[in-house]
């Protein structure tokens, strides 16, 4: 992740949450108040958020020790220590809920990642993300795709070309949407060409198209369609993949299976902050 965007992300959630300040903590608890606090997975799954934790706690008090007991892309255990966090009361209280929300977004988007890596079980074949991110924090999720063994797709609409069915609507073919955009595009920038038909993959093909993607096909369709795609040319499987029927690609030979539940219905892992009394 970029450091840089990490604190000022972190900094606009501490300033939502916290706004001039703490009005239940200030009130309890005096300034110079030390206390110590866990973090503690109670289910299992892949840990993901090392970065928030220790930059979260530093931006509000860089006296706070920060101690983690496991790594990004760690399993964790139901009951396992995370972070044994000590230093100002008040600090350690007015930080802890915007931490522990971010770290048990991404600890879920990298196990349900982990788990579809696991599932896919294939030597070839990658599994990657979408832009079905939540607003705000994609550089987060995106992350945690990458923690539970997953690759990224594109990051937004300005580093890569991918060309939809609305494109190729408005645009009048898959030929002279292609065309028009390699006009306008440098040659460092790839174009993808979303497919549903097998007339569609040799028109985008023809066209110049450097990835194919096979939009809502069964394994049984890419596995013949794909005979016909030149090995220079990535291949991606998208539309219509769970969890439950993932494993039927395993052996369709495209490059990449990008999935959109791994960041928009991702369940948050259960994680708790409890504080540790001597």
């Amino acid at each position: 992740m970029n450091q840089i965007k990490l604190r000022q992300q972190l900094e606009q959630f501490f300033i939502e949450d916290i706004g001039d300040r703490d009005i239940t903590t200030d009130s309890i608890f005096p300034k110079e108040k030390v206390g110590e606090i866990v973090f503690l997975s109670k289910a299992n799954g892949s840990f993901c958020g090392a970065d928030i934790i220790e930059q979260g706690f530093q931006i509000l008090d860089n006296s706070i020790k920060v101690n983690l007991h496991v790594e990004d892309g760690q399993k964790l255990e139901t009951g396992q220590t995370i972070a044994t966090v000590s230093g100002n009361i008040s600090n350690l209280l007015k930080g802890e809920r915007v931490i522990l929300n971010l770290i048990q977004r991404m600890s879920g988007i990298a196990t349900i990642t982990n788990k579809a890596v696991e599932t896919l079980n294939s030597g070839y074949t990658k599994i990657c993300d979408t832009r079905k991110t939540t607003p705000g924090l994609r550089m987060l999720e995106k992350y945690a795709v990458t923690v539970g063994g997953g690759f990224n797709h594109r990051f937004g609409l300005y580093d890569a070309v991918m060309i939809k069915d609305n494109h190729i609507a408005f645009a009048g073919s898959i030929t002279e949407a292609v065309r028009i955009v390699k006009k306008s595009i440098g040659h460092m920038v790839k174009v993808e060409v979303e497919t549903e038909s097998l007339e569609q993959m040799i028109e985008a093909l023809a066209a110049g198209a450097d990835v194919i993607m096979f939009d809502n096909r069964t394994p049984k369709e890419i596995a013949e369609w794909i005979t016909h795609v030149p090995e220079t040319v990535t291949t991606e499987a998208s539309g219509g993949i769970t969890l439950d029927n993932l494993a039927s690609y395993r052996n369709c030979g495209v490059d990449y299976i990008s999935l959109g539940f791994l960041t928009h219905s991702a369940q948050a892992l259960d994680i708790s902050v409890k504080v540790k009394l001597d």
